[in-house]
């Protein structure tokens, strides 16, 4: 992360550092990223860094991708690395680090039947808990830690794009519904619980739909503490989304939770996506359970 008594060029190259253990999908990322305009380089060695970033001769952002498997990766040699981009103020770096459960990372390797880098002739199991544990110094220097276990192909690309998509300091808003009973959803930044409110399930005409349908919408906003708590999560956000963008942030992800995911969260999710769009804000929208058996 950048030393914050280092001035940064106003004309500094973007540079992302592309890491994180393998199969959390630092090779999906460093591809959108190049998608986005970045220059990528994928595995080079840490040794030519220092020769590349000297250069007069960058022009347009870069993605770098390094990972354990670079020849002369070590964490000691990666964080010096960190340090020296940090300091060059005509470059502005962010550290992303993809991450993933073990357990998933197990799955994905299974799936493939790739061999480990850090394991080629032992279980993968072995090389996945050597990585985590080789990797943990340069998870806690990231900038941006994005959590993939929960996260199709589809989704990575959508969240890198979102993050580094061309255009200053705006800022995307994602919105997302979930339920409980399946736990809370990774990488949200703000979590807000709405079951005290009048639940629509125990109504049987109401049962069969959920929170995008007017009648549900109009049950729960029957609740007399709908009104207030929304009126408050409103305020909240309109107070932080500048605050944010001068701070650089480029997403902020909210979720609302209710037991089953389908009527309550969907409600608060909708109703607020569509006051942000009316503010002229940048949303998207996703509701996790609605294509999941219903839960009351």
């Amino acid at each position: 992360m950048r030393d914050p008594d280092i001035a940064c060029d106003p004309t500094a190259v973007p540079i992302v550092l592309v890491t994180g253990p393998s199969g959390a999908g630092r090779t999906t990322a460093i591809n959108v990223l190049e998608d986005l305009g970045f220059e990528a380089i994928d595995n080079l060695p840490l040794r030519l860094l220092p020769g590349l970033v000297d250069a007069n001769s960058l022009t347009r952002p870069m993605a770098l991708g390094l990972d354990s498997r670079n020849r002369d990766f070590s964490p000691a040699a990666l964080l010096d690395v960190i340090d020296m981009l940090s300091a060059r103020r005509n470059l502005d770096l962010t550290v992303l680090y993809l991450d993933a459960d073990r357990e998933v990372l197990l799955r994905r390797y299974s799936e493939t039947r790739r061999r480990h880098p850090l394991a080629p002739a032992e279980d993968p199991e072995v090389g996945v808990l050597r990585e985590i544990d080789l990797m943990l110094p340069i998870r806690d220097r990231a900038d941006l830690l994005l959590d993939t276990s929960e996260l199709n192909i589809h989704q990575l690309k959508a969240d890198i794009e979102r993050r580094f998509a061309p255009g200053g300091r705006s800022l995307a808003v994602s919105l997302q519904s979930f339920s409980y009973k399946r736990g809370v959803p990774r990488s949200i930044d703000m979590v807000f619980d709405c079951r005290f409110l009048r639940n629509p399930y125990w109504e049987q005409s109401l049962r069969s739909l959920d929170g995008r349908d007017v009648a549900v919408q109009s049950y729960v906003r029957e609740d007399s503490r709908y009104e207030p708590f929304f009126d408050r999560v409103l305020d909240l956000i309109r107070l932080l989304l500048p605050a944010y963008r001068e701070e650089g942030k480029s997403h902020l992800s909210i979720a609302f939770g209710c037991t089953g995911g389908q009527h309550r969260s969907v409600t608060l999710a909708e109703t607020l996506a569509k006051d942000l769009a009316e503010d002229g804000q940048q949303v998207s929208i996703r509701h996790r359970e609605l294509h999941s058996p219903r839960q009351k």
